[in-house]
């Protein structure tokens, strides 16, 4: 890239920006990064946590223009050559993008200005992270209003994910908030934040529409999915969605959650902690979950099974074999897991469409949602 070029202008069409996996620069400090940005944007802030905290106090106190020159000179000398050499190599190795701050404001502007006295020119997002994340609440609120959703439910290991998998017009809420969905879902690695699971699943929306999709199919979610949040407005509908019922025996739900829960999540583990401390991290893991619920369960019942778990996890570090996690995982759909759902489904009767195994129900909503 270089300065003899005509500048690209900044840049406010959002549609387009997210519509094409756009790279963006978020030069905001880490801390406002970390509560959550967009699909394809690296932080490369301006300024870190701390400078940021002592430019805002300086700005209370002494106004603007004490804080600007505050700035100035806590980002002056080799620091800032640091900070534009990696906003220029971002922009070398990715010359259609962008960069923004939070509204478009002074922040980005500086970064800006610093890239073109370096001989690169790289235009803004006007509005900035705000207005993006405004654009992005709306298209997850006109999808609400505008299409048409089919919900899959059934009870814990019929497959609802695996249906999701057949099917072209699925959003797995699941898969954007990074967690299964139940009191075991939890993955190796972290959630997402609130915010970017909702910015990521509205930028699936977008490209799904954009490509001519109007109707689609979501598993039957709680309001919480670990600790992502499904949107207010779309789980408001989901109270009121047609519903396909998924049904499997229970030796099918026992092994299919024996492959996710123990056999897949201790793949997870090892794979993110190695050989040596991903199993266990995966055993601590595992017994945590059966904690979580040990209210529900209550403690009499909640000892037995973590007895089983324990002896279950041994043999399983001793020797690769799980079959004796088996035990615990039907104990614990027939004593917990079973009862919910069937108290959920009568509830939900009046608006279960369709009842059947994987294949007729992927082969009914293929023809119906």
């Amino acid at each position: 890239m270089s300065s003899e070029k005509t500048p690209r202008p900044d840049c406010a069409e959002f549609r387009e920006i997210f519509l094409h996996d756009t790279p963006m620069i978020d030069t905001r400090a880490p801390a406002e990064f970390n509560k959550g940005s967009f699909p394809n944007a690296v932080n490369l802030p301006l300024m870190t946590d701390i400078e940021r905290q002592k430019v805002g106090t300086c700005y209370k106190q002494h106004g603007q223009q004490a804080a600007i020159a505050l700035g100035h000179q806590l980002v002056s000398g080799k620091t800032k050559a640091a900070r534009i050499n990696a906003w220029a190599e971002f922009a070398r190795a990715h010359p259609n993008g962008y960069l923004f701050c939070f509204r478009g404001g002074l922040r980005s502007q500086i970064s800006q200005q610093w890239l073109a006295e370096a001989g690169i020119a790289y235009p803004r997002i006007t509005g900035g992270y705000k207005a993006m994340r405004s654009f992005l609440i709306e298209e997850i609120e006109s999808a609400v209003r505008e299409c048409r959703f089919t919900l899959v439910g059934g009870m814990t290991g019929t497959g609802k994910t695996e249906v999701l998998m057949q099917l072209d017009n699925a959003v797995d809420l699941e898969e954007h908030a990074n967690h299964r969905g139940s009191s075991f879902g939890k993955r190796a690695t972290a959630q997402p934040p609130q915010i970017g699971f909702e910015n990521a699943l509205a930028v699936d929306f977008l490209k799904r529409r954009a490509s001519g999709q109007t109707r689609f199919v979501l598993e039957d979610e709680s309001r919480l999915i670990g600790r992502c949040s499904v949107p207010l407005s779309l789980h408001q509908g989901m109270c009121d969605y047609p519903l396909v019922w998924l049904e499997d025996s229970l030796e099918g739900r026992v092994e299919r959650i024996l492959k996710d829960y123990v056999v897949d999540l201790c793949e997870e583990f090892v794979a993110l902690h190695g050989t040596e401390e991903g199993p266990a991290a995966f055993a601590q893991a595992l017994r945590q979950n059966l904690a979580n619920i040990i209210k529900r369960l209550g403690g009499q019942r909640y000892q037995e099974l973590d007895d089983i778990m324990q002896q279950a996890l041994q043999r399983q570090l001793a020797d690769g074999t799980v079959d004796r996690h088996r035990d615990w995982i039907t104990a614990l759909l027939r004593d917990y897991y079973d009862p919910m759902y069937v108290y959920q489904a009568e509830k939900k009767a009046a608006r279960i469409v369709f009842r059947g195994n994987q294949r007729e129900v992927v082969e009914y909503l293929r023809a119906h949602a």
